[in-house]
């Protein structure tokens, strides 16, 4: 894969081009100059090479960079509300969430919604451990 295929998936339709997989804020421009719209912030669980660099290390770096350009997302090592907090006030726009799938994958559609309402849940108590009240009032010294 080179950057050249970010400009040619563009090409192809009309929805906006996600690259997944960054960890370097040089990356992240480069994507973004080749027409994506946004990163997605992954070592893809640590699976592709032994060692990789954590996402909420790269995180504030690629947010940085990124400056506005385009969104940042980020995906690994989101368990529970506590992690999206984290990333949240780290600059990422929105989190990918893993235990979706082993939702879907236990207990159908049901344990999905399950899923979903333990992390908003844990969300909540996690921003009120924090004494902010909105997601917009996060930052990174939380």
């Amino acid at each position: 894969m080179t950057f050249s295929v970010i400009a040619w998936l563009r090409e192809l339709g009309r929805v906006p081009v996600i690259v997944k997989g960054v960890l370097r804020a040089d990356d992240a421009l480069a994507c973004l100059d080749a027409g994506a719209a946004a990163v997605a912030v992954s070592n893809h669980g640590g699976r592709q090479l032994d060692g990789a660099l954590a996402t909420a290390d790269a995180l504030p770096d690629i947010v940085a960079a990124v400056a506005g350009r385009g969104e940042v997302y980020v995906d690994g090592g989101i368990r529970r509300g506590s992690d999206v907090l984290k990333a949240l006030a780290l600059g990422a726009r929105a989190v990918m969430v893993g235990p979706v799938l082993w939702g879907l994958a236990t207990g159908g559609a049901h344990r999905v919604t399950r899923v979903l309402d333990d992390l908003r849940r844990e969300l909540g108590e996690a921003l009120a451990l924090c004494g902010v009240s909105r997601l917009g009032d996060l930052s990174p010294h939380l």
